[in-house]
């Protein structure tokens, strides 16, 4: 997939949406928190899932994971199926593969709004993910 902003994302059959970075794992994410923050959403929590590896002993290649969210665009799906809650926040994850290139990948709200049977918010659903599209282009633009 392209990391152009002006590419339409394309969501793989489980509904994730990964695009390469130009950065290592932990500057994309720290780029995708800076440019959440600077739209005004919240960042819930930052897990750094290869230093759990690593107290735990185990071997992990970089692997951070960004809980954010808004909930002006969260509550209304949640108003039209309170089991989106489950993928509720929005996540992204950035990771690093076995040659070091570094990924961020993301679940399409298309994919989670088909998976809850949410018909009644296309606009707000087409909208959170185009706005998800910018924002991780740009964390992983050079």
């Amino acid at each position: 997939m392209s990391a152009n902003p002006n590419a339409s994302p394309a969501a793989d059959s489980r509904g994730l949406i990964t695009l390469p970075s130009a950065h290592s794992a932990a500057q994309t994410l720290d780029r995708l928190e800076a440019a959440l923050g600077a739209k005004g959403i919240h960042v819930f929590a930052r897990i750094d899932h290869s230093g759990g590896a690593l107290a735990a002993g185990l071997a992990l290649r970089p692997t951070f994971l960004l809980i954010f969210g808004n909930p002006q665009a969260g509550t209304p799906l949640m108003q039209s199926n309170q089991t989106i809650g489950i993928d509720l926040p929005l996540k992204a994850l950035a990771w690093e593969d076995e040659s070091g290139r570094a990924w961020l990948t993301y679940n399409d709200p298309a994919y989670l709004a088909e998976r809850h049977r949410i018909k009644d918010r296309g606009q707000m659903v087409e909208a959170m993910r185009a706005a998800l599209h910018i924002l991780a282009a740009g964390a992983t633009a050079p």
